[in-house]
């Protein structure tokens, strides 16, 4: 059983009405004999599986605690309340769609989005860029108008070398939110470009241009975009070295650990996955 459900009793209802003054206690009164209830309890005990920190499952069986469903004035079963601060502040009685159910609740709990930032920004304090990236990802999808989950994801793929997906996100952002976070974003994203353009890549490029056949060049160069975190650049030479030779010196590792290292959810990484899966199969 998840520690934020528990079976109430007379002995520990007065402790869990002190506690529903920092979390949401959900009172829901059953009873073995009533259908009803056993079709709601897997619906509730799976909205509190989703909220573990913030919310509590209080569960009343009436059969065996009478007088304390009549303390709280339940007169059919199953009857579930919302206690807020020791008082109710929502409920119902009979069954209820989960979807009507998490509506009830959107109120008194944070939102998915905000779940997602809270366990993305320990990772960003940490460095684990990898790790945030995805979760900060799905809570700008969740929430596209949220501009501090843009930023995090922004300052997060900037921190990752994605310049570029790091200079769409911050584009859109007004005057008036950019602030510390963006200008910071700002500032990894012109580091990055200056070193994108070191004296050696441009030599490379340079022979590159004179020689667009060298699979050497190609590969030299692609080690050195991956060394500035131009991804995208040099999954491109390391794919087109493939296309034309498939077992070219060190092409094929270098692209298969660029593409370990690139973030779970990163939409340039899939792209390539997909164009060698279809070259080796």
């Amino acid at each position: 059983m998840l520690s934020n459900q528990i079976d109430v009793s007379f002995d520990n209802v007065r402790e869990l009405l002190e506690l529903s003054q920092q979390k949401l206690v959900i009172f829901d009164f059953w009873a073995d004999w009533c259908e009803p209830c056993k079709q709601l309890l897997p619906v509730l005990e799976k909205i509190a599986g989703d909220y573990p920190e913030h919310l509590v499952l209080a569960k009343v069986n009436c059969d065996a605690e009478q007088q304390l469903a009549m303390q709280f004035g339940v007169r059919s079963l199953p009857t579930v309340l919302f206690i807020r601060n020791g008082q109710p502040v929502d409920g119902f009685a009979g069954v209820e769609t989960e979807g009507q159910i998490r509506s009830r609740l959107e109120p008194y709990l944070p939102k998915p989005e905000d779940l997602l930032l809270q366990q993305a920004l320990p990772l960003l304090e940490t460095q684990q860029w990898q790790q945030a990236y995805p979760l900060l990802k799905q809570a700008l999808q969740l929430a596209p108008a949220r501009v501090d989950a843009r930023l995090q994801l922004a300052y997060c793929a900037a921190s990752l070398g994605q310049t570029a997906q790091a200079e769409e996100l911050i584009s859109p952002v007004l005057l008036a939110d950019q602030d510390a976070l963006y200008h910071q974003v700002k500032a990894l994203i012109e580091l990055a470009q200056q070193a994108a353009e070191s004296p050696e890549i441009r030599a490379l490029e340079q022979q590159l241009a004179a020689d667009p056949a060298n699979l050497q060049l190609k590969q030299q160069l692609a080690v050195q975009y991956q060394q500035v975190q131009r991804f995208s650049d040099a999954l491109a030479l390391l794919f087109s070295i493939l296309q034309q030779d498939l077992n070219f010196g060190d092409s094929k590792k270098l692209m298969l650990d660029m593409l370990a290292v690139l973030p779970k959810g990163d939409a340039l990484a899939g792209e390539y996955r997909r164009k060698l899966y279809s070259l080796l199969y």
